[in-house]
Parts: C-alpha cells; sequence; structure tokens
C-alpha cells in the first residue's frame, strides 16, 4: 500500500517539474503563484513531504530560471520569494548550500546593481542576502569576498525606497556582527556612505555606524571630517543621528580632533560666508537661500553639539574652553545672515556662562552691560532683539579665557592643544563681519 503510495507522489511530482519544464512565462507566473501561495512559511521537512523527498528538483530549476532571466527582470520577484521559501525553511542548511553552489550570491548582488530592475524585485534580493548573512560567520564573509559591501552600500545610496533602505540597514548590521574577519570592510562602507545625495541613506548609516564603532576597538581616521560634513544637512532626523555618533565617538581616540573641528565650524571660512554676498546686493530673493547655505547649517549644528557635549560631560566642557569655544559662539551669535545660528549658539553660550564664572567675567565685559542684560533675560531670542551695532560687537570679539582657566586649574596640557593658525581665521572672520556692517551703514 506504502509503495502506491509512494509511486503515486513520484508521479505527481514528474508531472508537475514536466509542467514547469514546457510551460511559458505566463503559466510559470501562474505555478510560482501557486507555490507562494502554498508553502510559505514552510519547514524543509514540509517542503519535501509536498514535493516526495524531491524538492531540489524544482529548486534548481528555480536557480536555473533565475541565472536566464535576472537581467531581464523578468519574474524576478516572484522566482526570489520562491527561493526564498527554501531558504527561510527550517532545517534549510541543504537548500542554501545547493543555492549558494550555482552561485547565488553574485546574482543576487549583481541584481542590485542593474538600472533596468525594479525596486522591489532589488528588496527581495536584499531579504535573501539576510536569510543566507543570518545562517553564520561563514556565509557573511562569503557575500564580503563576493564584493557585497560595495554593492550593498553602493545600493543603499542609489535606492529611492525609505522601505527598501531599511532592509539594507538590516543587511549591513547583520554583516558587521560576527564577522570579525570583514567588519572593518563593512565600518568603512558605512563611512563612505555618510557623503550620501540620500537623508534615509545617510540616517541609516549613522545608526549603524554606532552599532560598529561599539565593535571596533579604532576609529577609522576620515570619520571626524565625514561625521563633520553631514551637519550640513537640512534633514534634523540626520542631524540627531550624527550628533549621537559624535557623542560616541568622544569616548575614542578622535575626541581631540572632533572638540577642535566643531569649535572651528561656529567660525566658517570668509571664502564660503562671502560667496553669497555679491548675490544678496543685487538681488533680494537670494536672501531667501542663505537661510539654507549648508556652511550656516552646519554652523548651528555644531552649536547644537558642542551644548549637547558639554552637558553631558564636564570634562568635555573645560577641554573645548581651552579651544576658545567661548570667543567662536559669540562669533556665530554675530552671523545675522542665519538665524538659526544666532540662537544654537546663544542657548551654548548661556549654559558655559552658568557653568563657568570666569566665562561670565569675560562674556560680561565683551558684551557691555546693556547687551548683557538683553542676553541673560532670554538667550534663545537673543538675536530678535539685537541690533546691527550689537552683532558687529559679537562678532567681532576679542574674547579669550585660556589664562584665566589655566590659573584657575582647568590646564589642558595634558591635551596638547594649540591655536597658532585658528587665530588668523578668527581675525578674518571677524573683519569681514565689520566691513558688512560698515558697508550696510
Amino acid at each position: 500500500m506504502a509503495s502506491m503510495k509512494e509511486q503515486a507522489a513520484i508521479s505527481r511530482l514528474l508531472s508537475f517539474l514536466q509542467d514547469w519544464d514546457n510551460a511559458g512565462k505566463v503559466t510559470r507566473s501562474h505555478i510560482l503563484d501557486n507555490f507562494i501561495e502554498t508553502n510559505r512559511g514552510k519547514t524543509a521537512p514540509e517542503l519535501e513531504q509536498e514535493f516526495s523527498q524531491g524538492a531540489s528538483l524544482f529548486l534548481v530549476r528555480l536557480t536555473t530560471w533565475l541565472r536566464l532571466t535576472y537581467m531581464t527582470g523578468l519574474c524576478l520577484e516572484k522566482i526570489l520569494k520562491s527561493i526564498g521559501i527554501f531558504l527561510s525553511a527550517v532545517s534549510s542548511n541543504r537548500y542554501l548550500v545547493e543555492f549558494l553552489e550555482v552561485g547565488g550570491v553574485l546574482t543576487l548582488l549583481e541584481i542590485l546593481g542593474l538600472e533596468k530592475i525594479k525596486e522591489e524585485d532589488k528588496k527581495e534580493s536584499i531579504k535573501l542576502l539576510q536569510l543566507i548573512a543570518n545562517c553564520g560567520r561563514k556565509y557573511k564573509e562569503l557575500i564580503c569576498e563576493s564584493y557585497g559591501v560595495r554593492s550593498i552600500a553602493e545600493f543603499l545610496a542609489k535606492s529611492k525606497s525609505e522601505e527598501t533602505q531599511e532592509e539594507v540597514q538590516i543587511l549591513l548590521d547583520s554583516l558587521v556582527h560576527g564577522n570579525p574577519k570583514y567588519q572593518n570592510q563593512v565600518y568603512k562602507g558605512l563611512i563612505a556612505l555618510l557623503p550620501s545625495a540620500s537623508p534615509k541613506a545617510q540616517q541609516l548609516s549613522l545608526q549603524t555606524l554606532r552599532t560598529a564603532q561599539s565593535i571596533m576597538e579604532d576609529t577609522h581616521p576620515s570619520i571626524v571630517a565625514c561625521v563633520l560634513n553631514v551637519l550640513r544637512t537640512m534633514h534634523l532626523e540626520v542631524q540627531y543621528e550624527a550628533i549621537e555618533l559624535i557623542k560616541d565617538l568622544v569616548n575614542y581616540d578622535v575626541c581631540t580632533a572632533l572638540l577642535k573641528g566643531l569649535v572651528a565650524l561656529l567660525i566658517p571660512p570668509v571664502k564660503e560666508t562671502s560667496k553669497l554676498q555679491p548675490k544678496i546686493l543685487n538681488d533680494s530673493t537670494v536672501l531667501q537661500l542663505t537661510a539654507h547655505l549648508p556652511v550656516f547649517l552646519q554652523q548651528a549644528a555644531a552649536a547644537k553639539a558642542i551644548r549637547v557635549l558639554a552637558r553631558s560631560n564636564n570634562r568635555l566642557a573645560e577641554e573645548m574652553l581651552h579651544l576658545r569655544v567661548v570667543h567662536s559662539l559669540m562669533a556665530a551669535m554675530g552671523n545675522t545672515d542665519h538665524s538659526n545660528s544666532q540662537r544654537q549658539a546663544s542657548l551654548t553660550l548661556e549654559y558655559f556662562v552658568q557653568m563657568f564664572p570666569v566665562v561670565e567675567e569675560h562674556v560680561r565685559r565683551s558684551m557691555g552691560e546693556k547687551l548683557y542684560k538683553l542676553f541673560l533675560s532670554s538667550a534663545e531670542d537673543l538675536y530678535m532683539k539685537i541690533d546691527s551695532i550689537q552683532a558687529d560687537i559679537l562678532a567681532a570679539n576679542e574674547v579669550n579665557v585660556t589664562r584665566a582657566l589655566n590659573l584657575s586649574g582647568l590646564s589642558n596640557s595634558n591635551m596638547g592643544f594649540y591655536l597658532g593658525p585658528r587665530d588668523q581665521d578668527q581675525r578674518a572672520y571677524a573683519t569681514h563681519f565689520q566691513e558688512d556692517v560698515k558697508g550696510k551703514e
């Protein structure tokens, strides 16, 4: 009796495979629809029972058709979903090995780089790569050895679908865990994504970088410049993730470079800020653009980041004082071309004034009693209350509390900071604002 059942099952399998082999595109599409609907979530033993211990015979047909047609995109999403049923099945290691032996990983990675392929198809490719990566270290290494990190990162940067980009993030996060041989490659790939034109790609890269950095013992030299450059973004969700990463990075060997970089951003190079001046004089509509000039967005974000760091760690606040952060914050408060820079710098200066009496003394002396009282009454709204002369006083300030800090015992001798080249930039910036105000008068 069992023999007759087995023969009947084998006969059904052979008939099914013959139908597949003889079918055209439309019929195969229907066969895939039925397969996906009836077999989703099944275990490997259940699939074997469904195919009379011959499930691999159907899988090999799927992989063969995939390799023949993936460049055309024909039924690609359905093929990938069908293969996913095999790879996601419990106890599916045999199916995984069979798929990899025919170059499955390379095919999936190539799909990501094809321009004519639909986004939905590429998302299914990413999901299959997730399944493969989650099977263990050797499979993650296989993806990386196939130049997978580069292909995946490039796809994340180019993808137009946020849902798909989030799937890519899951894959990159998987590749950075339990993959000591190639985790540094993934880490560098994430850093390379930071200049991306896609805000979502930047946001997800920053999030994953925080995880990757916690695994890595050291930082990459380029991470400071890349993260600081992200602060030019108009997107607050990206700025938030960048500041969160900066909070993590100050615990590593790049702390000094980060703090110096943040303080330097408070006083943009004169060549950057003067680019708009002729246009502003000739065309009033350009005034609308200055609010989004990247260097000013970066200035405001730097002031905010400095406040976040200072509040989180008093030692960092002291170190930034030695970098003349007070002088730079006051200069940013005088930037009448960007109100948010003024607001963020004013709020940050308020914190330093409240925390350090020596700062309060120097700021009061530099501002004068009238402006200082105005500052104390409402630091957040100060930018709306000051006139052009007061703005010039702020921009051209020469506050330097370093000596007083050293006398107070807040020495930075162990940090090795120096201020030589920055002094020239600060004077040039102040002169630029003075000339600008004189021109307005």
